[in-house]
């Protein structure tokens, strides 16, 4: 269930909110194809199921950079900011990939809004976030987003 506010105001409110997670998606074959194709990174762990069910992980995974991709829509199932202007990703401070995502896997996102601070013309807010493995012991990613919204 997404937690919505009206501007910058009700935001700095949340600072320290646990956000929840979001529902859970699928990361296909297909998807991590498609990754693949326009990365360019057709490593065979990720797009040769035969190679790869016989490789370290029994099956073909996900590459780091997929799953750290879908943090964004993750996200936004758990917070929709409105009455601003632009909203914009303003980079990582930590990263870390625990456990691989095997092809058919489903993720989800946890987020904790960590801290609210004022910039020139907005806020930049700091999200811990872990994206889950469903049934897994492990996370997918652990990581500290950060991200810019203008009034």
């Amino acid at each position: 269930m997404s937690i919505t506010v009206h501007g910058i105001d009700e935001l700095k409110k949340l600072a320290g909110s646990d956000l929840g997670t979001s529902e859970w998606i699928a990361v296909t074959q297909e998807r991590i194809h498609t990754f693949a194709d326009a990365t360019g990174d057709h490593q065979w762990i990720h797009v040769d199921p035969e190679k790869a069910a016989a490789g370290p992980f029994g099956a073909p995974i996900a590459h780091g950079y997929l799953t750290l991709s879908l943090f964004i829509p993750l996200f936004t199932e758990l917070l929709d900011v409105r009455g601003v202007t632009t909203k914009v990703n303003y980079g990582l401070n930590k990263v870390r990939f625990p456990a691989p995502v095997k092809a058919g896997s489903r993720i989800r996102l946890a987020g904790r809004l960590a801290e609210v601070e004022d910039v020139a013309g907005g806020v930049q807010i700091t999200v811990d976030g872990t994206i889950e493995i469903e049934g897994g012991t492990k996370p997918a990613a652990v990581l500290q987003s950060l991200s810019r919204f203008y009034a």
